[in-house]
């Protein structure tokens, strides 16, 4: 699998080349990178494609059926055919129906886990680590929240890292992920505050994309100097830096 298509040039990036598109349901913003091939809608779930993204390139190239996950030309008259990895999509939609189940009617955090979810897809086109590990374990690393404040009263950092993998094991055996994974994104789940665990480059992509995800928070009250020196300090991978600023400068250019 492709992590990024080398037709689409990455490695200059530029505030214009993040943007809004509605979504088709429920008309929220949602945020896209040039090379997006789809994103979650934060509010509702919804995928959406890309419409920038070009890939009138599928049609002729040797490499369309590993770079999407399926031959256009066999799917081109099927309706809805899904966008992206056919073996990496059905699994990370699958832990989306759980996550959506265990947080029920909390929005806010099930659009948080589609968002760090996302983020942590965008740093995996240009960082190494296993696919399953990261995408599983953006998508449960908050898992534990709603448990930690039934038994703690207080959905705290060292709470969550408690109550996190238990849930995420569950989930993880009820869809039949192999054991060495399960406890890989589990350790994950439970240090994604304090790294406890150490920092695996898997870890390292979950901890980026949700302070990525974050980054408001990160630098609502300082000033764009102090707030990229934050940014240099607090993330672990070169992309996901790269990402922030990025976001940092597109945000500033959009409040002037």
């Amino acid at each position: 699998m492709f992590r990024q298509c080398p037709g689409q040039n990455t490695q200059f990036w530029k505030p214009s080349d993040i943007f809004d598109v509605p979504c088709a349901n429920c008309g929220n913003a949602v945020e896209m990178f040039k090379d997006d091939v789809y994103r979650h809608c934060p509010s509702c779930g919804t995928r959406l494609a890309n419409p920038k993204m070009n890939l009138g390139c599928a049609r002729w190239c040797q490499h369309a059926k590993e770079c999407l996950g399926y031959d256009p030309a066999e799917v081109a008259a099927v309706p809805n055919a899904r966008e992206g990895n056919a073996g990496e999509v059905p699994l990370a939609e699958r832990i989306i129906e759980e996550v959506r189940a265990e947080f029920g009617d909390d929005t806010r955090r099930i659009a948080h886990a589609l968002a760090v979810y996302d983020r942590a897809r965008d740093i995996l086109r240009s960082e190494p680590g296993d696919p399953l590990i990261v995408l599983a374990a953006a998508l449960l690393h908050d898992i534990g929240i709603r448990e930690a404040e039934r038994k703690h009263g207080s959905a705290a950092a060292e709470f969550q890292e408690e109550e996190g993998p238990p849930i995420a094991r569950r989930i993880l055996e009820r869809l039949k992920v192999d054991e060495p994974s399960v406890v890989r994104i589990c350790r994950i789940v439970g240090s994604h505050h304090s790294a406890r665990y150490g920092e695996t480059p898997e870890f390292k992509i979950v901890w980026d994309a949700d302070l990525i995800v974050n980054l408001a928070e990160l630098t609502g009250s300082r000033g764009p100097e102090e707030a990229e020196a934050e940014i240099g300090k607090a993330f672990r991978t070169r992309t996901g830096r790269g990402i922030a600023f990025v976001l940092l400068a597109a945000r500033g250019a959009k409040a002037v």
